[in-house]
């Protein structure tokens, strides 16, 4: 099922004023801004979270969201998933195998009556840095198939050049070719919908390890995460990674790669994962 475009657009057009050399422009400018709709993600019909993100490709955002959050422990888990537009935002209705929904009550009845740490609303500081399996080891990736992933990431964001105003995360095979990419307003969103779009395609292990994964933001320790909870062996971003994400990344074994410039770029860790 699809989201209406007419009801939940992902752009909407407004007059503007610019600013050019110092001065203001006397004349209203058209302008294009991406929207930021409220999702909300229930399960087994009990609300979880409710995030601002882009309305679109939002049932690879439920898979992948379900992934890496741990919620459930590959795409089988999922029995089912729904879409309900409401006028002020989207209804993700998952419906998950009853034992990940027992594991769900489990872990928000632990939870209860908790003081939280204010991360995204998870209420204890090991839910935060969660257990995710090291990446198993895979031939190692060339350096120029990772710099031309991330230069054809920036032909490949549609909704970006439009409003200037959106992340992406895009899934690279080991020859360096674009296979998935997926836009949203926030960085996390886009990454969550690679990884539900990656799942949907049913990729072996091999493949995924020996691949990676390129975003348009930086790199804090939830982009590694996910990319572990992927499977994917590297992780290449066009900002800076955080302290704790090249940490996670050595104990992950996710080849860490930021600040990429056109042909340059620096590597923060496993380096083992990088040849030439």
């Amino acid at each position: 099922m699809d989201i209406d475009p007419a009801t939940h657009p992902t752009w909407h057009s407004a007059q503007v004023l610019r600013v050019r050399e110092g001065r203001l422009m006397p004349a209203p400018q058209a302008d294009q801004l991406a929207e930021e709709t409220p999702i909300a993600l229930e399960f087994n019909g009990i609300s979880h979270a409710t995030m601002l993100a882009t309305p679109a490709d939002l049932e690879d955002f439920a898979l992948g969201f379900s992934l890496t959050e741990g919620i459930v422990a590959s795409a089988h888990d999922i029995r089912g998933i729904e879409l309900r537009e409401e006028c002020d935002g989207v209804v993700v209705e998952v419906e998950i195998s009853s034992a990940c929904a027992a594991r769900l009550k489990e872990r928000r009845r632990a939870m209860s009556g908790r003081t939280g740490c204010g991360l995204c609303g998870v209420e204890t500081l090991p839910e935060v840095v969660r257990d995710v399996a090291p990446v198993a080891g895979a031939p190692a990736l060339p350096l120029a198939t990772v710099l031309a992933a991330m230069q054809a990431l920036r032909e490949r964001q549609p909704l970006h050049a439009a409003t200037g105003a959106t992340h992406a995360a895009a899934w690279a095979d080991a020859d360096g070719q674009l296979r998935y990419v997926r836009e949203d307003v926030g960085r996390h969103n886009a990454l969550d919908k690679l990884v539900g779009a990656l799942a949907r395609a049913d990729i072996d292990a091999a493949q995924r390890a020996g691949s990676l994964i390129v975003v348009s933001s930086r790199a804090s320790f939830e982009m590694v995460q996910k990319t572990a909870a992927a499977g994917v062996g590297m992780l290449a971003a066009v900002s800076a990674p955080t302290a704790l994400a090249q940490r996670l990344s050595q104990r992950l074994g996710v080849g860490l790669m930021g600040f990429m410039r056109g042909n340059d770029a620096t590597l923060y860790a496993c380096p083992e994962r990088i040849s030439g």
